[in-house]
């Protein structure tokens, strides 16, 4: 990927050129955990002196580079009030996985965004972040996927927190030559098609409509390797695209909305058909047994994930009033109350990266002990949901 001193940066296997009129694109693929992209993208901004430098990131991603402790600043209660712990999590685990192939490599992930940023400021360059917000993109990735899919991919995250693999010299050689979270991505996109089209092909077509919209006659574009082929692509052939539509969070299908207030409302009517068929005693029974359905798995998975007494007594309380509401989950709960009583320390949100890659550390960090109480009782309510419902329905048929 370097580029000996005596060759132009524009004869690199890496650089691509695109032109429209007088103006012109210059496409620089990059490796996120890559030293010699770092290079290139230095070299790249001397010899050219573009009249503005894109880079393949939104403010967000900016900030977490530039500001390595920002985890420090995390206000985790405004993060579960606002229902954006699945995406934390989510947001880690992939920042998690950069981290390790970083390290490996010895380079901190990301390293040549940031120099493209910072030695086109030093250059008096203007810099343009041209990604989009990876809120919106980790939001429009999830909704995207169904409930089934929902499940297989955090088992997926789950299981490969606890993997070791090693990487032989050959895997290095080529995580140096490629973007490595795309290659993660693609090879998600196999699996999970809908993730592919959000993170990869929506964001190249994203991407070039703000480098068309960044002024200059001779633009650079710092980019993952993975968008070069599609970034390239969509500036030739002029498809334009509306980024207020790309920028919003799809609605919640019909069908999901549906769901989400006919179990409840279903559940509520069986209650008062059996009772008024059976009695207030069989009811009252059917009621119970709910109650515990929903309540006893919630707090054994509050309680695997070693959430506090008084998170896992929330659990068992609460658990069966979540279920009939579709507007707050027990996981959202029981990681309030857990932030609560259970507090991160500050050392704890600065080294979430680091425990997350470990069993030990994934039960011993505060930070990452709310996500486990979060995901572990929402899944036991899920079951527990499903095994009450059955019993109701038993009862109101029988």
């Amino acid at each position: 990927m370097s580029v000996p001193s005596s060759m132009s940066v524009l004869a690199s296997d890496d650089v691509r050129v695109v032109r429209t009129g007088e103006r012109e694109v210059i496409v620089l693929g990059t490796a996120h955990v890559s030293r010699e992209s770092v290079e290139l993208v230095r070299s790249a901004i001397d010899e050219l002196r573009p009249d503005a430098v894109c880079v393949e990131l939104d403010a967000k991603r900016f900030e977490a580079l530039a500001r390595p402790d920002r985890f420090e600043a995390l206000d985790l209660r405004e993060v579960i009030r606002t229902r954006q712990l699945a995406t934390l999590g989510l947001n880690l685990a992939l920042a998690s996985y950069q981290r390790s192939l970083g390290v490996a490599l010895g380079v901190k992930p990301g390293a040549e965004l940031l120099e493209a940023a910072r030695c086109a400021e030093a250059a008096g360059i203007p810099v343009a972040l041209c990604d989009r917000d990876v809120r919106i993109t980790l939001r429009r990735a999830w909704r995207s996927l169904g409930f089934w899919k929902r499940s297989v991919l955090l088992a997926t995250f789950f299981a490969s927190i606890f993997e070791r693999e090693e990487l032989s010299e050959e895997d290095l050689r080529e995580l140096r030559r490629t973007d490595v979270l795309t290659r993660l991505l693609t090879e998600l996109g196999e699996a999970f098609p809908g993730l592919k089209q959000v993170l990869i092909d929506e964001r190249d077509v994203y991407l070039a409509e703000r480098i068309r919209e960044t002024p200059g006659r001779r633009v650079l574009a710092v980019v993952g390797a993975g968008h070069v082929a599609g970034l390239v692509r969509t500036l030739e052939s002029g498809e334009r695209a509306d980024l207020g539509a790309l920028s919003t969070t799809p609605k919640t299908s019909r069908v999901t909305h549906l769901l989400g207030w006919g179990i409840p409302a279903l559940v509520l009517l069986s209650l008062l058909a059996i009772g008024l068929r059976d009695g207030g005693t069989v009811a009252g029974e059917n009621v119970a047994f709910f109650a515990l359905a929903t309540g006893l798995p919630s707090a054994a998975g509050t309680l695997l994930a070693l959430g506090h007494p008084a998170t896992v007594l929330s659990a068992l309380l609460l658990a069966p009033l979540t279920a009939l509401s579709p507007l707050i989950g027990i996981g959202h709960v029981t990681a309030l109350v857990q932030s609560w009583v259970r507090p991160p320390f500050v050392r704890e949100l600065s080294s979430a990266l680091d425990d997350l890659g470990s069993a030990r550390g994934l039960w011993r960090n505060r930070l990452l002990r709310v996500l486990l109480v979060f995901v572990l009782s929402t899944l036991g309510g899920m079951i527990g949901t499903w095994v009450g419902g059955a019993r109701l329905l038993s009862s109101l048929l029988g």
